[in-house]
């Protein structure tokens, strides 16, 4: 029968699984399938497991509830196995692998920052300031000249200036909050956001980035609405 499986862990986890649902319609219940160290936390299926509100949140739930007790390598969401067989091979086959990845993420949990631009009219009016060619086109529109080529040769600068500004404000960002943090990934940005980063992060440091975070939104101020969520399960930092 095919098996949902949610994350991997050591087989002397805790384990506590008590009052969790699993995905499906008709969720079966949570279980495990162990091969020597490890063990896959997995719950049988019998339908197609799409990505709907009810198996997302009953995935995540899985993974918060195991990763309160201990280290785990969450698996990310729609992961299915042949049957027990086929995940307890897996676990032979990388043991190796599963181990050294449950020690380095070890006493960490992931947060992710995003960064987007909350208020667009400061930093265009700076740019206006900054370069004097912005500038002058500008004028020159706003006084009426006709000549159709000035708004697109305007926005072509200012969507220049405002790229080159917003990425080294990311680089900024990320500079400052990789110090707390084990290990860190950039994403590509999506939307509006410039920055979308991922940071694996200590327990032990983990006050010091909110204060990190509290003092970068008040230096920033409120033309940048910068985003943090956390502790995840260390999804990004499964390899």
């Amino acid at each position: 029968m095919p098996l949902y499986v949610y994350s991997i862990t050591e087989k002397d986890h805790p384990l506590h699984l008590d009052g969790l649902s699993g995905v499906g319609t008709e969720p079966s219940p949570l279980r495990t399938v162990a091969a020597g160290a490890l063990c896959a936390v997995v719950s049988d299926i019998t339908e197609e497991i799409r990505p709907k509100r009810r198996d997302l949140t009953a995935h995540q739930e899985v993974q918060d509830r195991l990763m309160a007790d201990g280290v785990i390598l969450p698996l990310q969401f729609g992961y299915i196995a042949g049957d027990d067989a086929a995940v307890r091979q897996a676990l032979e086959v990388n043991a190796e692998n599963y181990l050294g990845a449950l020690k380095r993420l070890e006493g960490c949990a992931e947060y992710h920052v995003r960064a987007s631009q909350a208020d667009e009219a400061p930093l265009l009016r700076q740019i206006l300031q900054d370069v004097p060619e912005a500038g002058d086109l500008n004028d020159r529109i706003r006084g009426g000249d006709p000549d159709p080529s000035l708004p697109p040769a305007l926005g072509e600068i200012v969507a220049r200036e405002v790229a080159v500004r917003q990425e080294t404000l990311a680089a900024g960002l990320t500079e400052t909050l990789a110090r707390f943090s084990r290990e860190y990934l950039t994403h590509p940005p999506s939307g509006t956001d410039f920055l979308n980063l991922s940071l694996l992060v200590p327990e032990e440091h983990k006050e010091d980035l909110q204060t990190a975070e509290a003092n970068l939104a008040r230096e920033i101020g409120g033309d940048i609405d910068l985003r943090f969520s956390g502790p995840l399960p260390p999804y990004s930092f499964v390899q």
